[in-house]
């Protein structure tokens, strides 16, 4: 696991992870700029109160207010733009540390899709979670119990499907649920931390690729 994580960093740190992910933060400002610009022309277009002063204070706290929503989304939106590279991170992953090893499949266009919007939720339920639990101990430990399993359970399961049908992936999953969860409480202890969380879909997916890989060659040992 340790191990694992090790090479997920060192790939983190290559310009190829660098590039793909500099290409979901810039979707995400984007996505984010326009939905700000939207918002100020909907304003500019409603007369809501018949007092300039009064409209111009909406406009400011209706900014304010977005740019705080903003600040929570990040994390999910920049995992769903991620979500749609991670085959490639995969596949990076593959021919730098197993170029030996016969290469995995990519998921179908759709299922790719729906695998971003999977890893978009989970964040946006991680960052959600935070703001109660983080002011009580129990709380913290117990959300991170959750991502812990959450994480580990779509990452994993998206790491296997590239090399088996999705009925087989999950029941490995399951064989060797135990080291799967553990393995997961590092991207979840990531996924707490501001800034840091916005690398975990890039980091989980090279990470359990790792992981897959150590278990298959035990399993076939």
């Amino acid at each position: 696991m340790i191990r694992a994580a090790f090479k997920a960093l060192q790939d983190l740190l290559s310009p190829e992870f660098r590039g793909i992910l500099l290409k979901a933060l810039g979707l995400t400002l984007l996505l984010f700029i326009a939905v700000f610009i939207a918002v100020q022309i909907l304003l500019n277009s409603l007369s809501l109160v018949s007092w300039d002063w009064a409209e111009n204070l909406i406009a400011v706290f209706a900014g304010l207010g977005l740019l705080v929503v903003f600040f929570f989304l990040a994390a999910p939106v920049t995992a769903m733009f991620a979500g749609l590279f991670l085959d490639r991170v995969a596949g990076f992953v593959e021919q730098r540390h197993y170029p030996r090893d016969p290469p995995g499949v990519d998921l179908p266009m759709t299922q790719a899709i729906v695998t971003a919007l999977q890893f978009a939720v989970i964040i946006l339920l991680v960052n959600l979670a935070i703001l109660p639990a983080i002011f009580f101990g129990i709380g913290a430990i117990g959300l991170v119990i959750a991502n812990a399993y959450l994480l580990s359970r779509e990452y994993f399961e998206l790491a296997a499907m590239r090399y088996m049908d999705v009925d087989d992936a999950r029941e490995f999953r399951r064989i060797n649920s135990p080291e799967v969860f553990v393995s997961g409480f590092i991207p979840a202890l990531l996924a707490l931390v501001p800034l840091v969380n916005l690398v975990v879909p890039l980091f989980a997916t090279s990470y359990f690729m790792h992981i897959l890989k150590g278990m298959r060659r035990r399993s076939s040992a």
